[in-house]
């Protein structure tokens, strides 16, 4: 039972060359969006079972991070390949998720030794958000409205991180919001730590 959680998020790892495999043998963008659905899950219930059965270690929720990066880089990947004109509309905004994406990761490097795994809730809500982007891109092959907003709510989501990053003086996770990096911070500042 307690390798359930390392399964979904292995599973969702493992969704990654499976969508660029689908995308090279031609399947539809319905099997596509089925395939980001199940991702989408599975990044749902790996937080939810781990917490219930007391596995939510730091490691898994960095192993998740990770898993949810390497997914949606290879979504990305089949977006340019299965619908380009969808790709090069979103492109600004794509370009611009990236850099904020490679900023947070040198600065929480550079901070904290390695990539934080916050999993705010506004993370969460941009998780919710790709999961309607990708798959109405894959369905229509067009950047529509889900799309669009996918890319506002994941730029807002990586401020939030990386405001989250330069306001807090040691690696923590699991922080809610912002709102709750300032807490968590004034209080260590209040007992004594940096």
């Amino acid at each position: 039972m307690n390798r359930i959680p390392a399964g979904l998020v292995a599973f969702r790892a493992c969704c990654a060359p499976a969508l660029l495999v689908l995308e090279r043998v031609g399947a539809s963008g319905r099997v596509l969006a089925g395939v980001v659905f199940l991702a989408f899950v599975s990044d749902v219930f790996d937080g939810i079972v781990a917490r219930r059965l007391g596995v939510a270690t730091e490691n898994l929720r960095q192993a998740d991070s990770i898993a949810d990066a390497f997914f949606y880089l290879a979504a990305l990947a089949v977006l340019i390949l299965r619908a380009p004109q969808a790709a090069l509309a979103g492109m600004p905004g794509i370009a611009a998720l990236l850099l904020l994406e490679a900023i947070r990761l040198l600065v929480e490097c550079r901070k904290f030794g390695r990539m934080a795994a916050y999993h705010m809730w506004s993370a969460k809500v941009w998780g919710i958000a790709l999961w309607l982007g990708f798959s109405e891109a894959f369905i229509t092959g067009q950047a529509g409205p889900f799309f669009w907003s996918a890319i506002v709510i994941g730029v807002l989501a990586d401020l939030e991180g990386l405001a989250t990053s330069c306001i807090l003086s040691s690696r923590q996770h699991d922080i809610p919001s912002i709102w709750h990096a300032v807490r968590l911070q004034r209080k260590r500042e209040a007992e004594g730590y940096s």
